[in-house]
């Protein structure tokens, strides 16, 4: 059985077991409720929102990370107004415990 998750702004495909890199949803150790459920397929396809308001997919924040570094440049033509500015994205690895039907 699989489902479709939204957290971070991103939808993902998780399966039972599986470990994913999403941005930063708790602290290393912790278990989190993931919402909202896009999607659930199993023998049947759940897809409304009536059949996916008791649908719960449980993980469990096993590390928490760094992502890789952005860099960024702004300028204005002209007016000699530059910046120069760098962003790195607070990442977490969750492994996905369970997926339950209400």
């Amino acid at each position: 059985m699989y489902a479709v998750v939204a957290t971070g702004g991103k939808q993902y495909r998780v399966e039972e077991g599986q470990q994913l890199h999403v941005e930063r949803v708790g602290e290393p150790g912790t278990d989190v409720d993931l919402r909202p459920v896009l999607l659930v397929d199993g023998s049947d396809v759940l897809s409304t929102p009536d059949q996916l308001s008791g649908v719960s997919v449980s993980a469990k924040v096993v590390d928490e990370f760094r992502g890789k570094k952005i860099d960024g440049f702004t300028y204005k033509p002209k007016t000699n107004q530059r910046r120069r500015y760098g962003h790195r994205q607070t990442l977490a690895t969750i492994e996905i415990t369970g997926i339950k039907r209400g």
